[in-house]
């Protein structure tokens, strides 16, 4: 089967799946035990601090966010029933669920919320300084009403309110303490469908069904067992042999996805990611003494085909990216950017002027790639880059570590040069893109911002214009601009736009059933078969204690 047969095959299997499902419906079962992989193993299990996938793929199970997204975007209810956005814009209105409690026995009220905002959201979030920073005031008339007051509208406040884009906290455990060393980060208290129970660094994370949970007869599991298993091939095997039931983020080599999706038990799904719209790209230290001119980066962007790292290194599971603003944020996105095709001798060309020229051994300089160590096809892309520069004079060197060791190099210490890692655009540009670019993120050590080191007044006016402009056409239009600028400065250079994909278990049903599910619950899966009892080990154990 061709590579280009087998994602059209994928794409109309999913297509079936989709349009069989309301006819196909089944009741759930009760019980059993999802064993998942997680890869890398996180360095922490609250998105709240920290944004990494591995950590918001596990922290969706035990936090409830105050919306969720459905497969087509659009917000539906969670911990928030309803929310209204007053005729000026001025104000957004959240009214909470009641009854809801963290998993300690608490009440979750609106003190959690609007604390979580002032002292999380607003100082330390990644993304939602720049989102909620139009956020004045924070009213709480009652336990269950929430109003936050805007200095200027902020439209992209609701494309991030779910568990993921602005995860509550509990007050009750956080207040007065220093958030980022606080215990309850590694042992966290959500109010979500799934419980933390235990963290075996290394090896495993284990989640239990919340008896409490609001959302009534939900989750149907009974625990989800987050393996870590590092090897690549390792983790295919687990998968092959039923081991493991799930695992995302394109978690097995690209080149063994084709092989896995024709077993009949398996399943491969693209569903779910909807709500991320990922790039893959490289940074560059624009304080390297080679890299600070823009000759440098532009040769750089040139001597890299892009059609060949989405064919080849990625085996075709992404294409072509042209600017930070991924092409399925169509309303923002600008074809017109500055482009730097694929052309080794005006890579040369642009060295030479920049005055790099070739030394005696063919090399002009050399330079240190640190990679995000997500796996082989992030190295891959590193080698590519390898090859590529060295054919214009330039010597890479590849440098593997941890999660912990990139994110401090890359974001604390700016000790690099090329960086290679993947952001999420979400929904709105403000939300995902803008991190990459402003200049007060640089050398804060808050993982996935700005690590490029690059600075531009313009660009940090641009920002935060859009963050306060109510007129979606003129949001548009600076982001446009904001393209413009980035593009013809190049401190980063986009790559490719993901398309992750997931493996899941043929009997594991309704793994996907919002546009956000990547970071979100699987309170909706069931197994369809013996791997679910007729009785839930939650129920057993009840009857056990009664006789």
């Amino acid at each position: 089967m061709s590579r280009r047969r087998f994602l059209l095959g994928t794409a109309l299997a999913v297509g079936a799946l989709a349009l069989a499902g309301p006819a196909a419906a089944q009741s759930p079962r009760r019980g059993g035990t999802l064993t998942a992989i997680v890869q890398p193993e996180p360095v922490t299990l609250t998105s709240a601090i920290n944004t990494a996938a591995p950590t918001g793929f596990i922290s969706g199970n035990v936090f409830d966010g105050l919306v969720d997204y459905d497969l087509d975007l659009k917000p539906r209810p969670a911990l928030a029933e309803n929310w209204e956005i007053a005729p000026d814009a001025l104000s957004i209105t959240f009214r909470l669920r009641r009854g809801v409690k963290w998993h300690d026995g608490q009440p979750f009220t609106a003190a959690d919320v609007k604390w979580t905002l002032e002292n999380v959201w607003k100082t330390i979030h990644p993304r939602n300084q720049a989102t909620f920073g139009r956020v004045r005031a924070v009213e709480t008339p009652d336990n269950h009403t929430v109003v936050l007051r805007l200095s200027e509208p902020s439209l992209a406040i609701l494309s991030s309110v779910n568990s993921n884009g602005a995860q509550i906290l509990p007050k009750h455990l956080y207040e007065g303490t220093d958030i980022l060393s606080n215990p309850y980060n590694n042992k966290p208290v959500g109010t979500g469908a799934f419980v933390f129970k235990e963290w075996s660094r290394g090896n495993h994370i284990v989640l239990e069904r919340n008896p409490d949970y609001w959302d009534k007869d939900k989750p149907y599991l009974d625990r989800i067992v987050f393996r870590v298993i590092p090897d690549a091939a390792a983790r295919a095997a687990a998968l092959e042999k039923g081991e493991v039931q799930y695992a995302a983020f394109s978690p097995v080599p690209l080149k063994d996805a084709e092989r896995l999706g024709k077993l009949p038990t398996l399943r491969v799904e693209t569903r779910g990611y909807e709500w991320l719209s990922p790039w893959l790209f490289f940074d560059l230290n624009v304080d390297n003494p080679q890299l600070k001119d823009v000759r440098v980066r532009r040769a750089i962007a040139h001597a890299i085909d892009r059609q060949a790292i989405a064919r080849i290194v990625w085996y075709g599971f992404g294409k072509p990216a042209i600017s930070p603003v991924p092409s399925t944020l169509a309303a923002f996105h600008d074809e017109s950017v500055p482009q730097y095709p694929f052309n080794p001798k005006r890579a040369e060309a642009l060295l030479d002027e920049a005055g790099f020229t070739r030394g005696p051994d063919g090399v002009r300089f050399s330079l240190t790639h640190d990679f995000i160590p997500y796996g082989d096809d992030y190295k891959r892309t590193g080698e590519y880059l390898k090859q590529a520069l060295k054919r214009v004079g330039i010597e890479v060197t590849i440098r593997s570590q941890d999660t912990a060791s990139f994110t401090k190099r890359v974001y604390g210490d700016r000790d690099f040069d090329i960086s290679s890692t993947w952001f999420a655009a979400f929904s709105d540009p403000q939300v995902g893109v803008t991190r990459a670019y402003w200049s007060g993120w640089i050398g804060k050590n808050t993982p996935w911002t700005n690590g490029s080191g690059y600075r531009n007044p313009e660009i940090d006016g641009l920002i935060a214009q859009a963050q306060g402009e109510a007129d979606q056409a003129k949001r548009i239009a600076l982001f446009k601009q904001f393209q413009q600028i980035v593009q013809r400065d190049l401190p980063s250079i986009p790559l490719i736009e993901l398309r992750f994909f997931s493996l899941h278990a043929a009997d594991l049903k309704d793994v996907v059933t919002r546009g956000d599910q990547i970071y979100g619950s699987l309170k909706n899966a069931w197994f369809d078969g013996p791997r679910a009892d007729s009785k839930s080990t939650e129920a057993k154990n009840t009857e056990a204690k009664s006789n």
